[in-house]
This record gives structure tokens, sequence and C-alpha cells, in this order.
């Protein structure tokens, strides 16, 4: 093993979402890059055990349960048969490929990656260790190293353990008869679908009196209805108290209401998560954390030491793959010289469930706390033609406008393709559109789309279809 020594402009240090994207962007502004990755190949725990893999599934529960409620509309299926081992080869196939593809793109876009774990030497040095061995001289680095799941005292992750945390539960060892979920987040909710879909009996167990608490209610009521359906059991103000793991079972104790001991065959914690920012030399780099290990950060993305930036989740903030991404390239083009910044008025936030939820902007709570002066209306998908023919008139669309001159604040849906439709609703905020824009912008029919405009028009005065 030979021990490399180079020079870079811009040195990136994590493989996720967050650094691929900044590197990719500083190549593109004519930056020599360097990126280091712990990992063989890029795409970080978003693409190989997160976002991916767990969209891969969803999209199984999602069939499933079109499958399940056809019979409604007069089309009748045999009950499903799970090839458990089939369904791992594809979702690894997808994720193969993705991350092939990426791995392309960097030698392609002329970025140099590193196989290894980076750490300061000092505030322009990096070295490397692990699968290369180098010693990177930088002008810039960008920290972007990710999270991980924290477990709950006595619930810790082991490698083939029967407590899972998020990517244990994606590996989809078996498909446990009982199944614990602890935490009510889209993680927990995302997975317990899938498993639930898939045939287990699925308890959760949330802290607090609610589901997603950082949504509008409303949005999640549906959603919540559902669930009701097709989990066993939901407790809330529930704690896990005591586990201990058998070679066959998780023995737990759930404190609520009542105290009680139960019995599952698999637990899934999915409660929170910390930074990534432990051994990577900050200290010798002049890089300040706060109190919980995030990296502190101005508006853009650089950090106590001011040619050395951060982004994505070892640096705060919502933790979604997306915002990483953004901010990558914010810092990329902030070490190009270019006027850039983070300064953004949405972040959209999408749970993949079904129906599927997703807002942006101010929520109801938050326009409360911030004393804005504020209308909400709804449009119910009930009266959206193009949701009935696709099943999904239990969902509808918000928004939380600005009552003086009816500029858009928020934006919220639940139902079928949520995803998608958010987006409009981030345009909408970042160019500071009014209730009346949206009413006069032309939606095709019949599409979800145009419940977006409905809205805005009931702002107005009165929705076409309502």
């Amino acid at each position: 093993m030979t021990h490399k020594r180079t020079e870079t402009d811009v040195a990136v240090i994590g493989g996720g979402p967050g650094g691929y994207a900044a590197a990719f962007r500083a190549a593109a502004l004519g930056l020599d890059v360097a990126l280091v990755s712990d990992e063989e190949t890029l795409g970080g725990a978003c693409l190989k055990r997160g976002c991916i893999p767990s969209k891969a599934l969803l999209s199984l529960s999602d069939l499933i349960e079109e499958t399940d409620h056809a019979a409604d509309r007069g089309l009748h299926f045999r009950a499903p048969r799970i090839d458990l081992a089939g369904i791992r080869e594809w979702k690894s196939g997808l994720v193969d490929t993705l991350t092939g593809g990426l791995d392309k793109l960097a030698g392609k876009k002329g970025v140099e990656v590193f196989n290894g774990r980076a750490r300061f030497s000092d505030g322009n040095t990096l070295s490397v260790e692990g699968g290369d061995t180098a010693t990177i001289a930088f002008r810039h680095a960008v920290i972007a190293t990710g999270s991980r799941p924290n477990p709950l005292p006595g619930l810790e992750f082991r490698e083939g353990g029967r407590i899972m945390d998020s990517a244990g539960a994606l590996e989809l060892a078996d498909i446990p008869d009982k199944l614990l979920v602890v935490g009510g987040g889209y993680v927990g909710l995302e997975l317990g679908t899938v498993y639930a879909a898939l045939g287990s009996r699925v308890t959760l167990a949330e802290a607090t009196d609610r589901l997603m608490g950082n949504a509008d209610r409303d949005l999640v009521e549906p959603l919540e209805k559902r669930l009701q359906n097709i989990f066993q059991a939901i407790h809330y103000n529930t704690e896990v108290t005591e586990a201990r793991e058998t070679r066959k079972k998780v023995r737990v104790v759930l404190e609520g209401r009542k105290k009680a001991r139960r019995e599952f065959d698999r637990v899934l914690v999915a409660v929170s998560r910390s930074p990534n920012s432990e051994d990577l030399g900050l200290d010798d780099a002049g890089v300040e954390t706060d109190d919980d290990g995030f990296i502190r950060v101005d508006h853009r993305r650089r950090t106590s030491t001011d040619h050395i930036y951060a982004i994505g989740d070892v640096a705060g903030g919502m933790l979604l793959a997306h915002e990483a991404m953004f901010e990558g390239k914010v810092a990329a083009e902030v070490i190009a010289g270019q006027p850039a910044a983070y300064d953004v008025r949405a972040v959209p936030a999408v749970v993949y469930t079904h129906p599927q939820v997703a807002w942006c902007g101010l929520t109801e709570k938050e326009a409360e706390s911030a004393g804005r002066e504020v209308e909400v209306v709804r449009f119910p998908w009930r009266a959206s033609g193009r949701a009935l023919t696709m099943g999904a008139g239990d969902g509808f669309t918000k928004l939380i406008l600005d009552t003086r001159d009816g500029r858009v604040l928020g934006v919220g849906m639940v139902g079928a393709g949520a995803e998608g439709l958010i987006a409009e609703g981030v345009h909408a905020l970042e160019m500071g559109a009014t209730a009346r824009d949206l009413a006069l912008t032309m939606h095709p029919h019949p599409t979800l789309s145009e419940t977006l405009g409905e809205a805005a028009e009931l702002f107005l005065g009165a929705a076409t279809h309502l």
C-alpha cells in the first residue's frame, strides 16, 4: 500500500448526497476536488441504507395497498405471495445501479475519490487511512459526514441483533410476526408501514401524545386513521423503559398509562439522530460544535474556520437529503467566489406512507408562535375528480396565507402523489406568490395539482368545484 500526497482546491469529507453534490458542483465551477468517503462507493446512508431502499420497499407496500382495495372498484387480485429473497435482490440491484452511476459521474466530472477515514491534521491538511492512505493539502474543505440513529438505553444496536435501527430494518432479514416500532416520526411510520404490508403485526410506541409532532395535526389525521387499521396497536405517551434480547425474542417493558411487559420478535428504534462529528480532528482544525455535536455554520455554510465548510446532517437543520444537497451546492459556489448563501423560504418535508404527507414553509403552530395573522384554507380531495378516480378522496390540500395580502406562507397536503405536488408549494413560497397567483395559474384537468389552485380560490371567495 502506497501513501499518496496531493494538493487540491477543495477536499470534501463524506460521499453522501451533500458530499457528492458539493464535489460535483465545485468541479463544474473549475476547481480541483478530492472527495474522501469511508465507504467503497458513493451514495452514503441515504442511497444505501435510507432514502432509496426505504422508498423501494414503500413502493411495494403501496402496490399491496392498491390491490387490497381494487375490489372496491370491481378489480380482483389474488393475495400476494411474498418472495423475500427476490425483494432483497431487487432492492440491492437498485442501490448498486445508483451507486455505480455516481462513481462513474465522479470520474467524468474529474473528482478524485479516496476510500478511507479522513481526519484533520491541522486547518489545511487531511490524513486519510483505510482503503487508501493519503495526505491531502487543501485550500478549502467541506465536511459532509452525516448523522447516525440513536439507540435507547438498553436497546443498543448490534449487527444481526433483534433490536434494529433503520438500516437493520431495511436489510429485511425476515418478516417478524410481531414487531415493535419505537418512535412515531417519519422513519418509524414508513418502515412500520412496510412491515405491516408484508405481514407483520406492528405495535408502535410514541413518547408524546401524537404522531409526527413537527407537522400540523390535521395533516397527520388521515394517516393516523389508516395506521390504526393496519397496525395492531398505537400507544401514545408510552416509553420503553426496559429491554432484554434473547435468542428468538425481545422482552420489553412499556410504560404509559399502565406498565406492561411484552414480547416481540424484533424491535425497531427510530427516535433521533446524532451528528457524525467525532474523531474528525475538528479541534485541530479550529472547527467548533454546539453542545449536541452539530458543527456551527453561518448562512454561507462557513464554520468557525472560515475556509472550512459544513453541510447536511452534521451541521443540523431538518436532516434531509435534499437539504444537504442544496447546502453542498451553496458551499461550492461560495468557495468559487460566487455570491451564494443558504437563504431558503421553504424546505419541503415528505412522509412516503399511504397516504403521503407533505408540507413546506410555516406550519400553523409556527405561524402562531411567530405572531403572524394567517388564514388557513383547505380544499378537500373528495371534491377532486382525479382524486376520486384514484380512491384518494380522503386527502386534502391546505394553504396558510397572510391575511393582509394573501401571500403564501405555508403549504401542506395529505394524499397520493403529495411527494411531487409539494414542489409547487415550495416554488410559490420562494417566488413570494399570493393566493391570486396560484388561482390564476392554469392547472391541467383532471389532476391533483388543481387542488392547489382551488384552495387559493377558496381564500379569494369561492372554488370552482366546492
